[in-house]
Formats: C-alpha cells, sequence, structure tokens
C-alpha cells in the first residue's frame, strides 16, 4: 500500500498555505491603512467644522491621503498576486507541468508590493508625526 499521492496532496497543499501566510498579512495591512485614512477624514472634518483651515495642515492630510491610497493599492496588489501565486500552485500541480516562473513572479510580485505598502505606509506616519509636531510648536 503506497501513500505517495495523499504524500504529493499534502506537499502542495502545504506548499499552497505559505502564500496565504503573506495574504493574512496584507489583510492585517490594509486594516491598519483604512483605520489611518479614517484618522486624517476625522481631522479634515475637524478642522473645516472650527473654521481652522491651516493651508500647512491641510496639504499635509492631503500628502498623507496620497500616500494611503498608494499604500492601499500596492497591498491590495499583493494580496492578488500571492492569491494567483496559490492557484498556481494548484494549477501546476494538477496540470503536471511546471509553472515556477509564474509561480515566483506572482509570489515575488506580492511580496514587493508589500514591502513597497509599508514604505508608504512609513512614509504616512513621518508626515503624521510631522504635523503633530508642527502643532505644538508656539506661533
Amino acid at each position: 500500500m503506497t501513500h505517495e499521492p495523499l504524500s504529493s496532496a499534502a506537499h502542495v497543499i502545504q506548499l499552497a498555505l505559505t502564500p496565504i501566510f503573506l495574504l493574512t498579512a496584507v489583510g492585517s495591512l490594509l486594516n491598519v491603512f483604512a483605520t489611518r485614512l479614517g484618522r486624517i477624514s476625522d481631522r479634515i472634518h475637524v478642522l473645516k467644522k472650527d473654521g481652522r483651515r491651516s493651508g500647512a495642515e491641510m496639504q499635509r492630510l492631503r500628502v498623507r491621503s496620497k500616500i494611503l491610497d498608494v499604500a492601499v493599492t500596492l497591498a491590495a496588489a499583493a494580496g492578488a498576486m500571492t492569491c494567483c501565486a496559490a492557484i498556481t500552485l494548484f494549477l501546476g500541480t494538477l496540470r503536471d507541468s511546471g509553472h515556477v516562473v509564474t509561480l515566483f513572479t506572482f509570489f515575488g510580485g506580492g511580496l514587493v508590493c508589500a514591502a513597497a505598502g509599508l514604505a508608504c505606509f512609513v512614509a504616512e506616519i513621518t508626515l503624521a508625526g510631522r504635523t503633530l509636531r508642527d502643532e505644538d510648536e508656539p506661533d
């Protein structure tokens, strides 16, 4: 009694789970990005309501929201590429052909997009800190 087909299927499932861990991390990043965007929106509403439309602060809030737009787009692309990597694993096994280049393109692309999204997040957080520091400076 040989268990080779079962062992092979288990190995494919193990390989397919690896990209899913990245997908979980990407989902967490998107949640953080959405929270940050909500805070920016709240701040803009407070400034408009109080009539304190500081040009410099409003400009920074606009830049922060644009950076977050890029971060969200990159994280979403990372998620999509990660899903494609998992699908490629399954398709490659089902068709018994080599999809190594496609797999590395999707998974590598997912990693690059996740890293770029994190870089945008760092830029946005830095800009947010600068805005807060400027608020504390005496006029």
